[in-house]
């Protein structure tokens, strides 16, 4: 039994990544401990406070997720003219949505109104 044992010697790039990974480790480490520090400090008191729950904000967030739970399966489309047809529906729907929303902004009467006072209020002072 002739066994022949080489020590393999470190190389250069061994030993800069066992120092970068040595600096990452503390590093690490002085993070955890910031995040698990106490930053502030409630001063005692002798009755705890009680908690308020908004039950309305509650219904609210309740009221937006339930779509979410929801279980839909995945589906996708029978055709490329259904797939057509439903972008088609889409891009007409946000084509109302937006032109609805720009003749409101054209039409806003408290607009108006407040040029009508405008223009009256500059005349008067012409005179």
């Amino acid at each position: 039994w002739n066994c022949i044992f080489v020590q393999a010697r470190p190389s250069p790039v061994s030993a800069i990544e066992n120092t970068m990974a040595r600096r990452s480790g503390i590093a690490l480490l002085i993070l955890a401990a910031l995040c698990v520090a106490p930053t502030f400090v409630a001063p005692n008191s002798s009755q705890p406070a009680p908690v308020e729950v908004d039950t309305a904000r509650v219904a609210a967030v309740a009221a937006g997720l339930t779509p979410l739970a929801l279980e839909q399966p995945a589906s996708a489309y029978d055709s490329v003219v259904a797939m057509l047809q439903s972008w088609l529906v889409g891009g007409i729907a946000l084509v109302l949505i937006y032109g609805a929303a720009f003749v409101a902004a054209l039409a806003n009467p408290l607009t108006k109104r407040r040029q009508e006072v405008k223009a009256e209020v500059d005349a008067m002072k012409r005179a």
